[in-house]
């Protein structure tokens, strides 16, 4: 069994085949897919996503290159969208995609982290973990996760240093690591994926986006998981099997309503 902590399966690029491609998922021992949202205007879209497809399952949230055209009545959106969903049968298992991406040319830092601390606010009110977006701002993430404190979550496409890593284990946080490692020059990344805890390491696809070397920058899909698993897997010398029970049982232990699928 693997678990997908990071799929953008609602995504307009999977609007053609996004049935087939959630069943090649499942064929390939992918049985668990974490959908995240990315501005209010697509909350309908992944909880309808998840409704129709087996194992997958929502969490709702405004990521930072989107909050330029958000404001604050998105914000009370999120805030009742999450309690209303909290009833459903599709149970919300975390409040992503947030966070910080400073990445970006010129970016409005103010607002940016206005957003991600108003959800992590969010968040802590509904006891939920979050989905954290980390590009190019991990120190600036982790001072707000110290200020406001959340029942922890998964640092997205984790590329930081192993100090942060380790803070972030320390406020109860699993790492995520997808296509990235697949690539031979990502030193640092499989450098982490291989001395980190097994116990701290989440997988994902980041779909449609983050492409492992094999699909040569295109489309990515959730089916590859079970090949970065495997990579992950020779990587650090265990067998497959091991790889793929540890990392899914970390992915239930810090999304606690994962478990309902089990």
């Amino acid at each position: 069994m693997l678990t997908d902590t990071h799929c953008h399966l609602a995504a307009a690029e999977f609007a053609g085949d996004r049935g087939e491609l959630a069943a090649a998922a499942r064929a390939t021992g992918v049985s668990r897919i974490v959908v995240p949202a990315v501005d209010r205007s697509n909350f309908a879209e992944v909880r309808d996503c998840c409704t129709r497809h087996a194992g997958c399952v929502p969490a709702y949230g405004i990521h930072p290159l989107y909050v330029a055209h958000a404001d604050e009545t998105d914000l009370a959106g999120l805030r009742d969208w999450i309690a209303q969903a909290a009833a459903g049968p599709q149970r919300v298992v975390a409040v992503g995609e947030i966070g910080l991406d400073f990445f970006v040319a010129e970016p409005d830092v103010e607002r940016q982290e206005h957003f991600f601390v108003e959800q992590l606010k969010i968040a802590r009110d509904a006891q939920l973990p979050v989905l954290l977006h980390v590009r190019r701002a991990v120190d600036r993430v982790l001072r707000n996760l110290r200020r406001i404190r959340v029942p922890g979550g998964i640092a997205h496409a984790f590329n930081g240093s192993r100090q942060q890593a380790d803070e972030f284990i320390a406020l109860g946080f699993k790492l995520g690591f997808g296509g990235a490692l697949t690539f031979v020059g990502s030193r640092r990344i499989r450098e982490l994926a291989v001395a980190l805890p097994l116990a701290s390491i989440v997988l994902e696809t980041d779909a449609p986006d983050m492409p492992p070397a094999w699909l040569a920058g295109g489309r990515n899909t959730p089916a590859q998981l079970s090949g970065i698993a495997r990579m992950l897997a020779e990587l650090r010398g265990i067998e497959l099997a091991e790889l793929a029970r540890a990392t899914s049982a970390n992915a239930g232990a810090v999304l606690p309503r994962l478990r309902s699928l089990d």
